[in-house]
């Protein structure tokens, strides 16, 4: 499954029972009835261990409910395919605009639960129409939305041959009540449905297992006094002939513990409550094992004052949440297939919405899907407790559903951006963050008449969000407009008998076909600063800068010249990248003689780029170790953390 691919909520749609049978439907009647033994003083019958899912058929008592969404007829019996019997079960992967489902999946449900202690592992054949990885596959899930005990592996390597798949049990003793027997989902692989068979369902006890390796994400968690949070990243991890196999698990499965119950407490299933000012450390333990990881609880309290008051025109805006313009209709501001808590608060007199465990959170307005065709920028006010400085990612997504206005009606378009302390934007922890972005840095948002949909998620988990809105801006400036560079650069002082230049005043210029290719994702435009005339690069994440039509003989040059000024931040992990790419003696592309080699800037390196000043970027070819050839140079290709810079005096010398 591609990282891109998200399933609706894993809720039934109602029973689906292909496999049903009379006799099942029978033994449902025979134990029910068995149940009821008010005159037997021995007590209730035990719950059966019968180790069969699927072995030529579903096992008695069994329905296969299929998972909201998904394909309802995805689940049959084929007796053309077997690992051993006669018959398995056949999988239909529908492809992506397949109208009778967006992907397969569904759970193996028990009408009476079975008691599961015995067994080690949940164990099955498969075999796929093509390679594949199944996306999941687990135990647990009765398709209630009320489990407590999933356990599933992701991703699992699937052949044209049929292999046998082992899930181990995180702890069996909690499976002795068990309705969800089976589970899995799994959607198109590159954009193509397939056929997936499994056959010999089954519980066994597996030998060779070893001891568990159980833990629990670490994490620092600033959270407010009666904010809660869930403990994520519970996984138990095998190692088995030696390959590894981890299972997520639910957090049931574990014991939970707090160094200080005053601050903070945590429930069976895994849910920490914040109750008292200070810190706590949550641990956790898989029966008599402890688990790795642990969760560091500080109090924080939240912004004190409210988001600064917009002051655009209202006919220039389109609000979805703000208390100083009408707001159109948002369906919710929490989707059911979401992963995140929100609640209304007021603060400083202003409607706030506040997020807490969040790991996504989806904002529909799918009734009455807004055409921001004539807005140039998306705004939103943030504030969060917690730690924005990189790895940390927040992340914007906006969704058009297309001309037709409808999910999955083959022309939505969309397009994330991630912020942190150190873009442009920048996010920053414990102060209202002003997030003013251009819509044309949502590069992939190609249309914008029918957008249905806004998801924020990533590694803020609590956030306060206010004032969300569209607006269009005559001159297509922000009313405090990125800073820029007050004056040029200095002017280049090697003779130009030595110099090669792509661009710059102070010499002849050779051809530069294109200074944003268009299979790059940058903006670029031509602008004049102290009378120098130089490019400017926002939205960037990579530049395609291309002299094909006439390569460049750099082969006498010694060295490579960019003036660069950037307003962002520099230091590490930023990351400015310069790559140059020869075409090799056929100066044709891809002709296999083609070099090239890229080599990264920061605030640390030498040269050095630094933030807010011109950087004189002076780079020996000996450091292109990679580009063991120059006489047909034809790219320029510049990337990465920096997304606004300018750009001037770009030549090779000698």
């Amino acid at each position: 499954m591609s990282a891109t691919r998200s399933f609706r909520p894993l809720g039934s749609l109602g029973p689906f029972r292909p496999f049903r049978s009379a006799l099942a439907a029978g033994l449902v009647l025979v134990l029910a009835a068995g149940c009821d033994r008010d005159s037997d003083p021995v007590g209730p019958a035990p719950l059966p261990d019968d180790a069969v899912v699927f072995d030529d058929n579903l096992a008695e008592g069994i329905d296969f409910q299929a998972f909201g969404g998904s394909k309802l007829d995805a689940v049959q019996r084929d007796e053309t395919e077997r690992q051993q019997g006669q018959a398995s079960l056949r999988i239909t992967v529908p492809a992506p605009d397949d109208p009778t489902g967006g992907y397969a999946g569904g759970a193996f449900v028990a009408a009476v639960p079975r008691n599961l202690t015995e067994y080690n592992a949940i164990t099955f054949w498969a075999k796929a129409s093509r390679a594949a990885n199944l996306d999941v596959a687990g135990i647990g899930n009765d398709n209630t939305g009320t489990s407590l005990f999933t356990a599933e592996t992701r991703g699992l390597a699937l052949t044209t041959s049929w292999r046998q798949y082992v899930i181990p049990f995180p702890l069996a003793s909690k499976l002795d009540q068990e309705r969800g027997l089976f589970y899995f989902a799994e959607g198109a692989e590159d954009g193509q449905g397939y056929t997936i068979w499994m056959d010999n369902i089954r519980f066994e006890t597996v030998s060779g297992l070893g001891t568990p390796r159980p833990a629990i994400a670490t994490q620092s968690l600033s959270l407010e006094v009666g904010s809660s949070a869930i403990v994520a990243g519970t996984v138990v991890s095998w190692t088995v002939a030696g390959e590894e196999i981890t299972v997520l698990t639910a957090p049931s499965y574990f014991t939970f513990a707090s160094s200080d119950a005053g601050v903070a407490t945590v429930s069976d299933t895994g849910e920490i409550d914040v109750v008292g000012e200070g810190t706590a450390t949550i641990t956790a333990s898989l029966g008599t094992l402890e688990a790795a990881g642990a969760i560091t609880v500080t109090t924080v309290t939240g912004p004190q004052d409210a988001a600064p008051t917009p002051t655009r025109d209202a006919s220039q805006v389109i609000s979805l949440f703000s208390n100083a313009y009408t707001n159109v209709t948002v369906d919710t501001w929490s989707a059911p297939w979401d992963d995140a808590d929100v609640e209304d608060v007021q603060i400083g007199g202003s409607d706030v919405k506040r997020y807490s465990n969040l790991a996504f959170a989806g904002i529909e307005f799918t009734s009455a899907p807004i055409n921001a065709s004539e807005m140039t920028h998306f705004h939103m006010d943030v504030w969060t407790p917690d730690d924005t400085d990189p790895p940390a990612a927040f992340r914007i997504k906006l969704v058009d559903f297309g001309p037709d206005g409808e999910f999955g009606g083959g022309d939505d378009v969309e397009h994330e951006i991630t912020l942190n302390s150190s873009t442009s934007p920048a996010l920053v922890s414990g102060e209202w963050s002003r997030l003013e972005i251009p819509l044309s840095a949502f590069a992939g948002l190609t249309t914008r008449g029918s957008l249905a949909q806004l998801i924020i998620s990533g590694d803020p988990n609590t956030l306060y969000v206010d004032n969300v809105y569209f607006y269009r801006s005559e001159d297509d400036g922000d009313p405090d407009p990125t800073p820029a560079p007050s004056e040029a650069p200095p002017t280049p002082t090697a003779a130009a008998s030595d110099v090669i230049s792509l661009f710059s005043n102070a010499y002849d210029n050779v051809t530069v076909d294109t200074w944003s290719a268009p299979w790059d994702n940058a903006d670029v435009a031509d602008v004049q600063i102290d009378g120098s005339d130089m490019k400017r690069y926002t939205n960037m994440v990579f530049a395609g800068i291309e002299f094909t039509s006439a390569p460049v003989d750099a082969s006498e040059m010694t060295h490579f010249h960019m003036h660069v000024w950037t307003p962002d931040a520099t230091a590490p992990p930023a990351a400015f990248r310069i790559k140059l790419v020869d075409f090799g003696a056929d100066g044709a592309f891809g002709g296999g003689d083609d070099v090239e080699h890229e080599i990264t800037v920061d605030a640390t390196t030498t040269p050095a780029l630094v933030s807010g000043q011109w950087s004189s970027l002076e780079i020996p070819f000996s450091a292109f170790t990679g580009l063991t050839t120059r006489g047909s140079l034809a790219q320029l290709i510049i990337s990465g953390d920096p997304n606004t810079v300018y750009l001037d005096n770009v030549y090779f010398r000698r």
